[in-house]
């Protein structure tokens, strides 16, 4: 097999390869410039052997995964591929450092093979006819239906909506070998922790300290050194996996020891649908936490819906009142710090008949949700299915939890907490009807509980 330039460099003596370099011509310069596999790659850099679909560059901040995320694209395009889509956190993301970075895509390309970046289409546009649709996570529904032969998703655990991921999965169809590399630092998500597990995916990780020798000396002088040896720093640098958050009010085994299937559940005494409302519906917006829960007859607490997302005001409402009726729940319980009146005039405009209990907030996050993690360690909530987003905000949530450095505020713990709170009060409450779970699934039937 004939050598490429940059691999007969390498094995070339030391005082052979200068002569080596004044020997070839411009085009094999801008060649031995760009080889990337078998080049200028590390071998952890470089695309896996055999068969995957799925391949997990999980690797610390400086490893070089956005150049080996830009650079396998462009192996893909160059072998053939046609629809080689992109996904990033969000839309400046996706521009600056997927497309426009100094390790993206137009950075890592010759000119003779560089995409033209069509920016009012959101797409790159290959020399060779191949198309690259440029997505955003935080836009879930636009990947509804679209389909991908190989796609490069960047960050995966930062992304605010992690439904994206899933939708990405359901179009990687095209083809006779859909793949998909995803390069991200770890963050203890439950999205990350299945795409690891998974038996069509290769994991390649990789630290901080793997590129030191491409990184400004005083990038480890200075900065590094501050998060050596701890949690962050085995997260961030190392890119270690770490499925628990210390001091966080709950852990990922014990929710899963007490998760139920719908058809183990008791019948209900009482079911409260909780909205801990965004008042603002822009792209910085908070999410509006949506969540079901409901009290079984044998005194335990029971989760199964969570419809939490970004809404405007009369959307938020529309979905509090649909699972409302769909659950045949007896109460809405708003949090109305924000809103006043106004949660609960929202609410109205969309069934004027429904029961709507406002709360308060007079004391701060972690104070309202200690009782109710409390319950969870006495064994007395369980999970219903899969509420994966929930859960990650929980076992993200500690004791010293700020909104202000953590970038976002624990809407879905928020509605949680009002939920459980209103069904385990600490006082003992009159016996209610019986109620049973099974329409919650079923879909049908919202009729005479209320009225009872």
């Amino acid at each position: 097999m004939q050598l490429s330039p940059l691999e007969r460099l390498a094995a070339l003596p030391q005082v052979e390869r200068m002569s080596f370099l004044d020997s070839i011509n411009e085009a094999q310069a801008l060649e031995l410039m760009s080889a990337w596999e078998g080049g200028l790659a590390r071998p952890a850099q470089e695309r896996p052997k055999g068969d995957w679909t799925y391949w997990l560059v999980m690797a610390g901040r400086g490893f070089g995964k956005t150049r080996t995320g830009a650079e396998t694209v462009r192996a893909w395009v160059k072998e053939g591929a046609r629809y080689v889509n992109l996904l990033g956190a969000t839309a400046d993301d996706a521009r600056d450092i997927m497309v426009e970075g100094e390790s993206g895509i137009l950075a890592v390309c010759p000119k003779a093979e560089r995409p033209e970046y069509v920016k009012h289409a959101s797409k790159l546009s290959w020399p060779n006819g191949a198309t690259s649709l440029i997505f955003t996570a935080d836009k879930p529904d636009r990947l509804r239906g679209k389909q991908h032969e190989k796609l490069w998703a960047d960050e995966l655990a930062s992304w605010r909506y992690l439904e994206s991921w899933d939708q990405a999965k359901l179009g990687l169809r095209l083809g006779k070998t859909p793949q998909a590399i995803v390069t991200t630092t770890p963050r203890p998500l439950k999205a990350l922790i299945d795409l690891s597990k998974d038996a069509s995916t290769v994991v390649t990780r990789g630290s901080t300290y793997d590129n030191q020798a491409n990184l400004a000396e005083g990038f480890f002088s200075t900065i590094i050194k501050q998060y050596e040896g701890t949690r962050m720093g085995r997260q961030e640098l190392l890119a270690e996996l770490l499925e628990d958050m210390p001091g966080a009010l709950w852990t990922r085994a014990n929710i899963d020891s007490l998760r139920k299937s719908p058809g183990a559940l008791p019948d209900m005494r009482r079911i409260v649908v909780a909205i801990d409302p965004a008042i603002t519906n822009t792209e910085g917006s908070d999410e509006t936490g949506i969540i079901v829960a409901g009290e079984g007859i044998d005194g335990h607490g029971y989760v199964w819906g969570d419809d939490s997302g970004r809404y405007s005001p009369q959307e938020w409402a529309s979905k509090a009142v649909s699972r409302f009726l769909e659950d045949d729940a007896d109460l809405i319980i708003a949090e109305s710090n924000q809103g006043g009146d106004m949660v609960e005039q929202t609410i109205r405009t969309v069934n004027p008949s429904i029961n709507v209990k406002q709360v308060h907030a007079s004391r701060g996050k972690v104070t309202r949700a200690e009782p109710i993690s409390a319950l969870y360690e006495q064994g007395r909530i369980h999970h219903v299915g899969k509420l994966d987003t929930l859960e990650d905000q929980m076992c993200a949530f500690t004791s010293d939890f700020d909104r202000k450095s953590q970038g976002y505020s624990p809407d879905r713990v928020d509605a949680l907490v009002w939920a459980l709170t209103e069904l385990f009060p600490g006082i003992t409450k009159k016996e209610r009807p019986k109620k049973s779970i099974k329409n919650t699934y079923a879909h049908a039937g919202h009729d005479s509980w209320m009225a009872a």
